[in-house]
């Protein structure tokens, strides 16, 4: 299964958009599945409870960081990472995806999760 409707489906199965992301990717990370659901916890409706960053953007981090063994910084791959979702999903910050202050959605929590997804999937070469 595609990796992107891999973490939809954990978010449609009781994990939240972080979570989600690194479920998707726990075969491949060196970490216990219940410690990536411990690390994931805190990021339900994004940092902060919607005051800041996507939770699933912040998953797409920690992979990031889990499976770097390049000699790339982590931190350049985050930019990166930053900048495609931002660009596919209209914003960064969980309120400002949402709507919350608008009333226009930007992008709905299955959408951020696919885009986490596809933002560790860009650069996966460099964390090689």
């Amino acid at each position: 299964m595609d990796k992107r409707e891999l973490a939809v489906q954990y978010k449609h199965s009781g994990c939240n958009c972080c979570q989600a992301v690194l479920k998707a990717y726990k075969d491949e990370l060196k970490v216990p599945e219940e410690l990536l659901m411990k690390m994931g916890s805190g990021f339900g409706t994004g940092m902060g409870c919607l005051e800041a960053t996507c939770g699933a953007l912040c998953a797409a981090t920690m992979v990031a960081g889990l499976k770097n063994d390049a000699t790339t910084p982590t931190v350049m791959m985050s930019k990166k990472m930053l900048a495609s979702f931002k660009e596919k999903s209209g914003a960064t910050i969980c309120k400002e995806l949402k709507g919350v202050e608008t009333g226009k959605v930007l992008c709905d929590c299955d959408d951020c999760v696919r885009h986490a997804v596809e933002c560790i999937e860009e650069t996966k070469e460099q964390m090689c």
